[in-house]
């Protein structure tokens, strides 16, 4: 039979006893705690959003050309948002327009002729520049002939109206010394025409004005194609190895934005490596949506002729020579002075483009 007595309870253990505790501690806390994991993901979600947000860069090129290919290639290619850089593109149409925007701080980076820094390290402006990167090695522009009858040589010159560049411009100085070095003075032996911008060239070369103008591609091939001149020399290749255009930006930016300037430097080589062993075709199609007149065609006849003068630049570096060069044929211009001459170092940065290069 059942046994009748009352039954007696255990006393509860100690582990029991800890385990309430532990289990009315954690229904205390647990909003406490909640709330704490919730703000800590909140605030590693923004860290995170933050990390990965796109550094803003406003860039403007000197004019629209197929002299620039690597860059156009490390935008389409998607290099500079691979190093977290957000380009906006604007054409400035002239180097003293360019350098009007890095001065006034309405762009970021210019590519521009490096004869620009030399003028303001010799002005009275507060703001200065610095060279970083190299893009072209030596000018792009191409001598074009209105009615060419047999081979040229650079005497038929003489007595002839030559389209040039605005005067002080890097074009305007290189055909100057690709002109002398053929034993024509430029001031004496024929007429500059040099007051034509950017934008109105090819109307004005086609409206009939100079008998000799200097074009770069695509605008060359299609005055050829139109019937309206024939390229008879390449101003670069009488010149040599100097460098023509190249990435600038002012000495505060450089100081503040070290990192941006580096990604930049990076994402640019990274270009003119693809650039030196890509084919013609290849280019013309990175390099189309930058043309939309032209057709792939005339894009790939443009860099068949620009590809045997070596004008692209293989790594980022500016070298001391090439500037020295450069303030050589200011000074022959009569541009600047000789005692005026601004040191290497005060003229380009090439930290950033040696340590990409490692």
């Amino acid at each position: 039979m059942p046994d009748a007595s009352p039954r007696t309870r255990a006393a509860p253990s100690e582990s029991s006893k800890y385990g309430k505790a532990r289990q009315t501690a954690l229904r205390k806390h647990a909003p406490v705690w909640c709330g704490a994991i919730a703000l800590s993901v909140l605030f590693s979600v923004g860290q995170s959003a933050t990390a990965t947000t796109p550094t803003k860069v406003r860039y403007e090129e000197v004019v629209r050309s197929v002299l620039y290919i690597p860059m156009y290639v490390a935008l389409d290619q998607g290099y500079f948002k691979d190093e977290g850089l957000d380009v906006s593109l604007k054409t400035s149409q002239g180097t003293d327009k360019g350098m009007s925007a890095l001065l006034s701080g309405s762009a970021d980076i210019v590519l521009i002729g490096p004869e620009a820094s030399i003028y303001v390290a010799n002005s009275e402006s507060p703001v200065k520049t610095r060279v970083f990167a190299g893009l072209t090695a030596t000018d792009g522009f191409l001598l074009v002939s209105r009615d060419q009858k047999g081979d040229f040589d650079w005497s038929q010159l003489k007595g002839k109206k030559v389209m040039s560049f605005r005067p002080g411009s890097n074009p305007d100085v290189f055909l100057a010394t690709a002109i002398k070095k053929h034993g024509i003075d430029p001031a004496k032996d024929l007429k500059l025409i040099s007051n034509i911008g950017p934008a109105a060239r090819a109307g004005a070369w086609m409206a009939g004005q100079a008998d000799y103008g200097i074009f770069l591609e695509p605008e060359a091939s299609n005055l050829e194609k139109e019937g309206m001149g024939k390229v008879v020399a390449s101003i670069g290749q009488e010149v040599g190895q100097v460098d023509f255009t190249s990435f600038t930006t002012t000495d505060k930016y450089l100081k503040e934005n070290p990192e941006v300037i580096k990604d930049w430097t990076k994402a640019i080589y990274r270009a003119q490596k693809y650039v030196e062993t890509a084919s013609p075709a290849d280019l013309a199609k990175h390099i189309k949506s930058y043309f939309p007149g032209l057709s792939e065609a005339e894009l790939i006849k443009a860099v068949e002729r620009y590809r045997p003068y070596k004008l692209w630049k293989q790594d980022p570096v500016i070298q001391e020579a090439a500037m020295e060069k450069l303030q050589d044929m200011l000074i022959e211009a009569k541009l600047m002075k000789a005692d005026e001459r601004v040191a290497y170092a005060d003229l380009v940065d090439t930290q950033y483009a040696k340590e990409v290069m490692q």
